[in-house]
């Protein structure tokens, strides 16, 4: 079945003509919301020179706040002092990444403490790990709260697509040189809701924004309810407009999905292209953080998904890898941050920002990803352990290396080893650690070979496992458990494997090979839970290299 063509006006749906056909046009009522939602939160407004702006922060007391609370914070044991946290309260999704006039700018979800609804907070950066606060970007009003979004990047002005909760989807500009100052189009919802979700063919929600030739691309995540027995299942909605006010609805951007789960949502959704092909990162609120991989049909604007994977390999609550925010690294690739949920209550702050990605696609279509930004730039004190042959099931406690904020690479070449594991945050008595283990051949069988006559060279190959374990990570009561995080890791014949572990406060992030990253909140509750250790299960395997980093704070 054709679906229709749908030109929107504000609060006003005019059904018009598409592929030659005309239909009768209908109003929708505006939200019966008519409350005044002007935040509580002071509003500045700034000049639109780079020199103006920098001057006048120095004295913004919205920043002098944030340092003091700042100051406050790190008296947190748990807090991170490398991954990006709100100054000041929670915080949420990341919204809007993006690369603006030298700077990479991140937007997040903040709430501030006298008006604990959802603004834009802001944050840049000009090496994607040191990051600067700069005052809340987006207030809320006319809508009741300022969820996710995206940005759009033009050579005089940056556009920012979001959803503003009791009205719809929202589009404000900015085009000073810190994106300081911004300006709502048309002052209310430019894709508006209806009281009854059913009144439309699409959901409004967390907006996704491009251009292509003459017209702007808006992609809204959500669910249809086109799946077995009318359960919901993920859909995202394309819409289109020539001047950012007045969108047109065009038709599901996505068709024949076979790779989510029923009950699957396309929360957050990112589209950018990724070395000849395009990737969507999206958020599931059932089972998390996941991304296509696709071609454009830029003659259909549809979008054929080939290829799935996860950033989510358990629930991304409690204490798992949230929602992305993504844009494109200017060399072919996509810079990807999620925020990290809590697993703990903790005082003025929860969440996190977990390490800037890059996600790249292999020459065989495999997507990539590595740690991102300057990252070289926070070590300091270097340990080195040489190489050697670990011994079958003996642990080997490392004595030279300790800390609870670190960087370590390892390479290992498992041999006929079925395990090999590292334990991090560990306590001298083993009371606490936190397991990250290696599990070889022991993944997802990849498949019968159906051909006949069979290949010659045909053999089974089994995935790889790479896991996070925190059932021991803390003896704290308020820790919530959660269940270990296990990835897929594919392995050539002979390739060893080589890590990248992030430990910082409470957060472990694992790069593998390039190919893999698993994450959690972790929180030791003893000061001595600082210890790392080794060890190979069942047989020998071999220690290739090993060396650490303590990491500085990206706060002092």
């Amino acid at each position: 079945m054709q679906m229709k063509s749908l030109i929107l006006v504000p609060f006003v749906l005019i059904i018009g003509c598409h592929s030659a056909q005309t239909e009768k046009s209908r109003s929708l009522s505006e939200p019966q919301d008519n409350q005044d939602y002007t935040s509580k939160v002071p509003i500045f407004s700034f000049g639109f020179t780079l020199e103006e702006q920098e001057e006048q922060l120095k004295t913004n007391p919205l920043l002098a706040r944030y340092r003091e609370s700042r100051k406050k914070l790190l008296e947190d044991p748990h807090l991170p002092i490398y991954h990006f946290v709100s100054p000041e309260n929670r915080l949420n999704d990341p919204n809007g990444l993006c690369f603006w006039q030298g700077r990479w700018h991140l937007f997040y979800q903040a709430y501030p403490p006298e008006d604990p609804r959802q603004h834009w907070g802001h944050a840049i950066s000009e090496d994607l790990i040191h990051w600067d606060d700069l005052p809340l970007a987006i207030y809320p009003n006319p809508e009741y709260q300022c969820y996710s979004g995206t940005t759009w990047v033009e050579e005089d002005r940056v556009i920012a697509m979001y959803h503003g909760t009791h009205v719809g989807n929202m589009v404000a500009i900015s085009s000073d040189p810190l994106l300081l100052n911004w300006e709502k189009v048309s002052g209310k919802a430019v894709v508006p809701m209806t009281e009854n979700s059913s009144d439309l063919p699409y959901y409004v929600y967390d907006p996704n924004i491009w251009k292509k030739g003459d017209y702007y691309y808006s992609m809204s995540g959500a669910v249809s309810n086109q799946g077995p027995d009318g359960k919901q299942v993920l859909s995202n909605y394309l819409f289109r407009s020539a001047d950012l006010e007045t969108w047109e609805y065009l038709h599901p951007f996505i068709e024949g999905d076979r790779f989510t789960h029923v009950g699957d949502d396309g929360a957050c959704p990112y589209f950018w292209p990724i070395g000849d092909r395009y990737i969507l990162p999206f958020y599931s609120h059932i089972s998390g953080g996941q991304y296509f991989i696709g071609d454009y049909d830029m003659d259909n604007d549809k979008f054929h998904v080939t290829d799935h994977g996860k950033f989510n390999f358990g629930a991304s609550r409690p204490g798992g890898v949230h929602a992305p925010s993504a844009a494109p690294d200017g060399e072919g690739g996509v810079i990807i941050i999620f925020n990290m949920n809590d697993a703990k209550p903790t005082e003025g702050w929860n969440q996190i920002m977990s390490l800037p990605r890059r996600l790249m696609m292999s020459s065989d279509g495999q997507l990539l990803q590595e740690p991102a930004g300057d990252i070289a730039s926070l070590r300091y004190d270097r340990k080195v352990v040489n190489r050697q042959i670990l011994p079958p099931n003996q642990e080997i406690v490392l004595n030279n290396i300790e800390g609870n904020a670190l960087e370590i690479l390892v390479e290992i070449d498992p041999m006929e080893a079925p395990m090999v594991e590292l334990n991090v945050f560990r306590s001298p008595d083993k009371l606490e650690f936190t397991r990250i283990a290696f599990f070889k051949n022991r993944g997802m069988y990849q498949g019968r070979n159906y051909d006949r006559p069979r290949p010659q060279d045909w053999r089974p190959r089994f995935q790889s496992l790479l896991t996070i374990e925190s059932s021991y990570s803390s003896l704290a009561p308020d820790v919530l458990s959660r269940a270990p995080e296990t990835a897929p890791l594919s392995l050539e014949e002979g390739e060893n494997l080589s890590l990248r572990i992030f430990l910082d406060k409470s957060v472990v992030e694992v790069f593998a090979n390039g190919k893999q990253c698993v994450a959690m909140r972790v929180y030791p509750s003893l000061e001595e839970s600082t210890g790392v250790s080794i060890m190979s299960q069942g047989s020998e395997s071999e220690l290739v290299a090993l060396e650490a980093f303590k990491m500085k704070s990206i706060y002092d």
